[in-house]
């Protein structure tokens, strides 16, 4: 690792609610990033909460700080029980199930809750808000349970796993199970907060956990798009593709969607340099020369055009990338917004609304999932190509190296490839699952972060769909004997691939293998390799 690298991964990612983007939660979350609280936004913080304590002092009917819960907010609550009534709403609330979210997931969703509280409205003192900065700049995550959340007054139950630790309660993770978060507090020196007016309800009332998650999903989802670029280029230049389909006329000034546009430059820079992409030109020369002199209708044995796996990508992995960058828009004006209830802004009247409602974050994440979805057949559909020896160009069937029906070669690894896009076709939206809660208040939810789960499990099912892919891709370049004349994008993804795993000689067990490359790819060392090599993707 380069000194530039380091500092890049250590420099504090400051937390303003204004300014957070999905690049810098992710160096929050998965590089383990220190953070700091803008001193503006803890300004704002400190100011909201003196407002709102001159209230609460007054037993003025507020929901949630002399009032009883959801349903139960007709019932009035003495201002002398306000730690009670905190706690109690944490520990309640505290019933998540299920596997834990990964460390770099729980780092999100804290940095979430944290850049909200920074936003300035949601009436915490200061001292909640810097626990939580100190939690991620000590590596103290707390252990949250993935089930449980309905997406509609937030994230309670994720968000309570997160507040039960600030009271010292619950459980943090370590070497990825939970272990009670006393023990860990203790070894910290760290005292356990007691919830004062609000704050047990500010911790779990918000977006954060789908939002967390769902910015994650969306950032390494970008960089699957690429990867699956890179993997399109291989396989184009291998099967000798035509150039045309790629030409930045018919998108720039024909069909200007900014995804097209992208995808098709970094198909350009992949295949820069080839000796086996076809012109247009060349193509036409070919079937003109032999179509004969005769009149009539002529056969050429020439295809001007190709299938559309390999002359829509443009079109079908620019219309993923649009759907990601919307996405993102929307997760980052999440990320960035105050999504608890109430709220409190210097003079005006308490804000009881509902911003902590996930169904902008949930149907962005349902649109995710649709669009990768297609990313995986696009996928599927190349790696069918080269198996199919009638659609191959003159490969062998299966890509098998030895002796045919001896040897299957790629037949069996096209099976997992093919069920998972049938299993991501089974991951229906989550957005318009409603089910009515807490005895009807709750009528309308979003389940926004199973949406974010479903979008993680179709990424996670590509990378195995895109490692088939890949492996049949260059197992075609050794069996066309046409490696020297590869660009030099796609012989370096070659040569990577081939520094992990050896040309298929005969059959083999093959799982590992798969395992590895996919794993490969959820790292993003194959886009990696092909960026020292020179090329800048979009």
């Amino acid at each position: 690792m380069t000194a530039q690298q380091t500092t890049t991964i250590t420099a504090t990612v400051p937390l303003d609610g204004e300014t957070l983007e999905i690049g810098g939660l992710r160096r929050v979350a998965e590089d383990r990033a220190p953070v700091e609280i803008a001193p503006g936004a803890l300004e704002k913080i400190t100011a909201c909460r003196r407002q709102f304590e001159e209230v609460a002092r007054q037993n003025i009917p507020v929901y949630g700080v002399t009032t009883g819960y959801g349903e139960m907010v007709y019932m009035l609550v003495d201002t002398s029980k306000e730690v009670e009534l905190q706690t109690n709403l944490v520990r309640s609330h505290s019933a998540g199930v299920g596997p834990l979210f990964a460390e770099d997931e729980a780092r999100a969703i804290v940095t979430a809750r944290l850049n909200a509280f920074a936003r300035g409205y949601s009436a915490v003192r200061p001292e909640v808000a810097e626990r939580l900065a100190l939690y991620l700049n000590r590596g103290i995550v707390p252990a949250i349970p993935e089930i449980g959340s309905l997406g509609a007054s937030g994230d309670l139950a994720p968000l309570s796993h997160i507040a039960s630790t600030v009271i010292g309660e619950g459980y943090v993770l370590r070497d990825g199970k939970g272990v009670p978060t006393g023990e860990v507090l203790r070894e910290h020196g760290i005292e356990p907060l007691e919830l004062r007016f609000k704050e047990g309800l500010s911790l779990i009332n918000g977006t954060s956990a789908m939002t967390g998650v769902g910015s994650l999903v969306v950032g390494r989802a970008f960089e699957q798009v690429r990867q699956a670029e890179i993997i399109t280029a291989l396989i184009m230049e291998t099967l000798e593709a035509s150039t045309s389909p790629f030409q930045a006329e018919g998108h720039e000034l024909a069909r200007p969607h900014r995804g097209q546009i992208d995808s098709a430059a970094n198909l350009r820079a992949l295949v820069a340099g080839s000796g086996l992409m076809v012109e247009h030109e060349d193509l036409r020369r070919q079937a003109a020369a032999n179509g004969g002199n005769g009149n009539g209708v002529r056969r050429t044995e020439v295809y001007l055009q190709k299938a559309y796996s390999l002359r829509a990508i443009p079109q079908v992995l620019g219309g993923v990338r649009d759907t990601l960058l919307r996405a993102a828009e929307t997760l980052e004006i999440e990320l960035n917004s105050a999504n608890d209830n109430p709220l409190f802004f210097e003079g005006k009247e308490i804000f009881h609304g509902a911003n902590f409602h996930g169904q902008p974050v949930a149907f962005v994440m349902d649109y995710t999932a649709i669009a990768l979805t297609q990313l995986g057949v696009l996928s599927e559909r190349r790696t069918n190509r080269l198996l199919n020896r009638y659609l191959s160009g003159g490969l062998p069937e299966f890509l098998v190296a030895g002796d045919t029906g001896l040897n299957s070669g790629f037949a069996g690894a096209q099976y997992p490839a093919t069920a998972l896009v049938a299993e991501n076709r089974t991951i229906g939206p989550a957005s318009i699952q409603s089910v009515p809660s807490n005895g009807d208040n709750q009528d309308v939810v979003s389940m926004g972060l199973i949406a974010a789960r479903n979008a993680r499990r179709v990424l996670a099912n590509n990378q195995v769909i895109l490692a088939v892919e890949l492996l049949a891709a260059v197992q075609a370049v050794d069996l066309s004997g046409r490696r020297d004349l590869l660009g030099p994008a796609a012989r370096a993804a070659y040569d990577h691939v081939r520094s992990l795993v050896p040309t298929l000689d005969g059959d083999r067990y093959m799982a590992d293998e798969i395992e590895l490359v996919a794993a490969e790819l959820a790292a993003g060392r194959l886009l990696t390799t092909i960026e020292q090599c020179g090329v800048e993707l979009r």
